[in-house]
C-alpha cells in the first residue's frame, strides 16, 4: 500500500515540487495539498493522511499552531515540518505541538522520500543540521536527572534517536538486532511515559529556558 500524503506549503513553487516528487514515486499517493494553515485545518481531518508535510513560516496562522491544532482533534497525525531555518526554538516548540520530525527544505528529494518512509515506520527523521542544534541544546542538568529511570543502553539508544538515527543504524552502530533495539524503545516510551520518539527526546533533553 502506498503511503498517503498531504503537504501544506504557501510558496506555490515549493508546493508543486513537492507534489511532483511524490507523484513521481509509486510508494507514496499524494492526497491533498493546502497553501495555508486555515485550508488544512478544514480538510485534513477529515482526510487523515499517514504523513503530513508542514512549513513552519505559513501566512496568518504558522505551521507549529496549525500543528497543536491539527493534534488536538487527532492526536495519532504524523506530521514532518518543513523549514528553511534552524531556528532551535521553533525545533523545540514543534516537537512540543506534536510534530514527529524537522527537515531543512534543502534536503535531497530521496532523503525526503526515506524521511517520510522512515516517519511512517514510527521513525523521528531530522536533517542532520537539525540534529546537531538539538544535540547542542540538551541542558546537562535535565539529563542527568532523568538518566537514573533509564539503563544505560537505553540511553544510549535515546541519545542515538535524538540524532536522527534510524533503527537500523542504531542497530549497526550498536552491534545489535533491529528487534532488540525496538525492545529498547518501547521500555523508554514505559519509563518516560510518552508514545513517539519526538516526545521522548522532546521530554529527556529539555532546552534551556
Amino acid at each position: 500500500m502506498p503511503i498517503v500524503v498531504s503537504i501544506v506549503e504557501d510558496d506555490d513553487g515549493v508546493r508543486a515540487g513537492l507534489v511532483r516528487l511524490l507523484e513521481k514515486s509509486r510508494d507514496f499517493r499524494l492526497l491533498a495539498s493546502y497553501p495555508n494553515a486555515e485550508a488544512a485545518l478544514h480538510g485534513i481531518p477529515q482526510a487523515r493522511p499517514d504523513i503530513l508535510l508542514m512549513d513552519i513560516n505559513l501566512p496568518t496562522m504558522n505551521g507549529i499552531e496549525c500543528v497543536q491544532k491539527l493534534h488536538g482533534v487527532d492526536p495519532s497525525l504524523r506530521v514532518i515540518m518543513l523549514t528553511v531555518y534552524e531556528n532551535p526554538e521553533q525545533i523545540f516548540d514543534a516537537l512540543r505541538a506534536g510534530a514527529i520530525g524537522y527537515l531543512l527544505k534543502q534536503k535531497p528529494s530521496e532523503k525526503l522520500l526515506e524521511a517520510i518512509r522512515d516517519a511512517h515506520h514510527g521513525g523521528s527523521p531530522m536533517s542532520s543540521q537539525i540534529a546537531r542544534k538539538v544535540v547542542q541544546f540538551f541542558r546537562v542538568s535535565g539529563a542527568t536527572e532523568a538518566e537514573g529511570q533509564l539503563s544505560a543502553r537505553e540511553f544510549e539508544v535515546l541519545t542515538l534517536l535524538s540524532k536522527g538515527q534510524l533503527i537500523k543504524e542504531i542497530a549497526d552502530h550498536l552491534g545489535i538486532s533491529f528487534a532488540t533495539v525496538r525492545t529498547y524503545i518501547r521500555r523508554i516510551y514505559e519509563k518516560l511515559h510518552v508514545h513517539s520518539r519526538s516526545q521522548a527526546v522532546a521530554k529527556f533533553f529539555q532546552p534551556p529556558r
